[in-house]
């Protein structure tokens, strides 16, 4: 997909066009005028549509499928069971671990969570795959299931040694402290939701395969399709012009994706599925339940002595999800004894996924809810406690912190909301029937490295593309990558168009984990840089170029001209020179990888996770940081929450554009409310079902839920994470909020609600 720039503004007015310049996205009008298409919006000729059948029991299996009705329903042409589906193999996983050599079935015949596919329809239109779809008839033989964390048959569940952290002795310290606090912390499951729903239109034209479907990681998505259909990673193409919402919810190639591809090939024909909103909550996981205990021992001045934290969170009966609850614990505080471990349940449920800031939130609840409470133990102010017990260095690998304006956060955070104001005592704030609260909680989350590649073309009339397989689904990166690659060139950023979202274009990894801009930013630096300096040898070496005889070692490039940087000789647009020198374009590839990586490690890279640099590699240990005030208003009657105030001090470096940085920090603030408020999946505990897998029962913010946000960046560059400075931004800003507004809460309130999210009846 190519986006192309309208002009909102130049160096004279704010100076949009360089990198850390307030440019709009350059996708916006496109998106807001209808003229952005989907993936699944694609036209193609003898389309034919799928429709899922889906297990009705949460354990057990499938004792017959009856498809008879449905095989001779109008228009079907299709019925796919276990019976019937194509052999697949299994694909290796995102860290490219080598699969078990046995087959790989998408539909399934035992049961392990109800939703699970167990069939397809395929038909002519998608009202009559619908109709179809309900005449299949499926016979199961039930057993019993293990609906959640909570359920007696559940046990203590599976220890993860990777999880266990430990330095000093915290058991002892914590039985020797004069103040001790313990507590039990809980999350339940939440779900991603994107406006944009999981489907893909898939096609054959021979042994190639072309996909169109939503994605965060095309290149990783393809080489999933190619190992289930053992066909060569270079003929599986993977396309998502645009991407609308994935929240880590679309970075892999999931079952419903076998089943579309594996019909388009049985068919001969393009075959579209798209799931229903109800089974986006179980074909994919969202994160997982969580149950934490902090038990913090403290002198009499607030200052930590003991952490102890345990943690346990659920997975699927077949699959492993870790959601690493002493990630924030670990960091946050100084704490000269510290001792977390985890284990994982078991139950019958979708293998749970990565969601916002996975493992950083929930972690964060638990300590910043626990240090609240201390706070209030040995009468501190909860900003100065945290202030008190602020860590100086990693307190877990003992490195410097690359930069850690968490400082300057606190403070610049507190002086904007008025913290100095605030009142000591819960329920000593109030305005008419509404008790007010002030709560503050911090927030991080690791700068996750990796690498990635862009091509970057001059071409004739001086304009120039920037062309990578990296996505963008809101975040920015069509505008950030046209900033990039303009200020590196020296031209207006409105004659760069930006091509994303084709696997067949230059290699990316996952857009997760907040990396993609710093490694983005990064290579199309580097490869506009190689570009830049190709034209600036020709001007100066090539006989047909005025510049020739300058004898000159270097000339300058701004606002799309070429000149002497000390004024005399000619001046040229870059399409003059190009038309002098003959040439239609000037290309260079930039990548971030290590100069002698060969092709195996490079294929790596861009398919798996295996290559990503640790956050904690070589001196430094790199962090983005942020500190969260809320104000609640509390209806004394009925125990209804608002938030009626955030001000929130990030820390993510160099903004490589501040209007979109601060987007995506108000996007992760206004999902931590709804976190902390809204969100939750209820389980039929009799069918372990998800009864609320819609959007009216399934609550998230709207806009009369969220008040004024105002964000502050207290950055400043970092060049140990990134080649530009910046950290990561799109996670960090969700990290702390749900705290927060619990603090603030009890503050109101003087409950201390511990189990998410803060209903009316928690409170009454």
């Amino acid at each position: 997909m190519t986006v192309h720039i309208t002009r909102h503004g130049d160096a004279s007015d704010g100076g949009t066009d360089a990198v850390g310049g307030r440019l709009s996205r350059v996708d916006g009008p496109a998106k807001i005028t209808g003229a952005a298409r989907y993936a699944v919006e694609q036209h193609l000729q003898g389309l034919a549509y799928a429709v899922l059948v889906e297990s009705t029991i949460a354990a057990g299996k499938v004792q017959s499928i009856d498809a008879t009705e449905a095989r001779a329903a109008p228009g079907v042409l299709l019925v796919l069971t276990p019976d019937n589906a194509m052999p697949l193999k299994t694909a290796s996983d995102w860290f490219g671990n080598t699969p078990p050599d046995v087959p790989y079935c998408p539909l399934a015949r035992d049961i392990i969570f109800s939703g699970q596919h167990v069939a397809a329809v395929v038909a002519e239109t998608f009202e009559q795959a619908v109709a179809a779809a309900a005449l299949v008839k499926v016979a199961y033989d039930e057993t019993p299931a293990i609906v959640d964390l909570n359920d007696p048959k559940a046990g203590d569940g599976i220890p993860i040694d990777a999880m266990t952290k430990e330095w000093g002795d915290a058991s002892a310290a914590f039985t020797a402290a004069p103040v001790r606090i313990c507590s039990a912390y809980t999350t339940p499951r939440e779900y991603q939701v994107p406006m944009e729903p999981h489907g893909l239109i898939a096609a054959w034209q021979g042994d190639r395969l072309t996909v169109w479907e939503p994605s965060q990681w095309l290149d990783g998505m393809a080489r999933t399709y190619a190992e289930w259909f053992a066909i060569p990673f270079e003929n599986v193409r993977l396309v998502a012009p645009y991407v609308g919402g994935g929240f880590g919810s679309k970075a892999l190639a999931l079952s419903h994706g076998a089943i579309a591809a594996s019909a388009a090939k049985m068919l001969g024909r393009p075959v579209k599925l798209v799931m229903t909103r109800p089974q986006t909550f179980t074909g994919y996981g969202g994160r997982a339940s969580t149950r934490q205990t902090l038990a913090l021992g403290a002198d009499a001045e607030g200052r930590i002595q003991s952490i102890v934290h345990r943690g346990v969170n659920e997975t699927s009966m077949d699959g492993m999800w870790v959601e690493p609850l002493g990630s924030t614990t670990a960091i946050m505080y100084a704490a000269p004894n510290f001792s977390s471990r985890q284990n994982v349940v078991r139950v019958n449920t979708v293998t749970p996924g990565a969601m916002r800031a996975p493992g950083e939130n929930p972690s964060a609840f638990g300590i910043e809810s626990a240090i609240d409470e201390l706070a209030y133990e040995v009468g501190i102010d909860p900003l100065e406690i945290r202030l008190r017990n602020y860590a100086e260095q990693d307190p877990h690998t003992r490195k410097a912190w690359s930069t850690r304006q968490l400082r300057e956060a606190f403070a610049a955070g507190a002086e904007r909301f008025g913290w100095s104001k605030r009142t000591a005592a819960p329920r000593s704030m109030r305005d008419g029937n509404h008790l007010v609260g002030w709560g503050v909680a911090a927030g991080t989350y690791p700068v996750r490295r990796a690498y990635g590649e862009a091509m970057v073309r001059i071409l004739a009339d001086g304009s120039v593309e920037v062309e990578s397989s990296s996505i963008d689904m809101g975040q920015g990166t069509y505008t950030i990558l046209a900033q990039t690659a303009a200020e590196t060139l020296g031209v207006p950023v409105e004659q760069v168009s930006v091509k994303l979202g084709d696997s067949h274009f230059a290699r990316a990894g996952v857009t997760g984990g907040s990396r993609l801009a710093g490694v983005m930013t990064g290579a199309v630096f580097k490869a506009a840089g190689q570009a830049l300096d190709e034209l600036i040898g020709l001007a100066l070496s090539d006989p047909r170029s005025p510049f020739e005889t300058l004898q000159a070692n270097t000339l300058s490039v701004r606002g799309g001209r070429i000149a002497s940087p000390r004024g005399e000789g000619p001046e040229l647009s870059i399409a003059e020179l190009m038309s002098k020198l003959g040439r239609d374009s000037i290309e260079a590839k930039g990548d971030t990888m290590p100069a002698n990586s060969t092709l195996e490690e490079r294929y790596k890279n861009y398919t798996t996770i295996a290559m990503a640099l640790p956050h904690t590699e070589g001196d430094y240990s790199r962090y983005s940081w942020c500190a969260h005030f809320v104000e609640v208003r509390v209806d004394e009657d009925f125990g209804t929450v608002r938030v009626s105030r955030v001000v929130s001090a990030m820390d993510c470096g160099r903004l490589y554009n501040p209007k979109l940085a601060e987007s995506q920090w108000k996007g992760g603030i206004i999902m931590g409310i709804g976190q902390a408020l809204l969100e939750e999946g209820i389980v039929d505990r009799r069918h372990g079902r998800i009864v609320n897998n819609n959007l009216g029962d399934y609550l998230v913010p709207t806009n009369a839920d969220i008040p004024d946000i105002e964000v502050i960046s207290v950055g400043i560059p970092d060049l140990h994470s990134s080649a530009l400075g910046g950290k990561g931004a799109g996670e960090v800003g969700i990290v702390g909020v749900a705290p927060a507004i619990a603090n603030a809460v009890f503050h109101a309130t003087g409950k201390r609600v511990r189990d998410l999210p803060i209903t009316l009846e928690k409170l009454i």
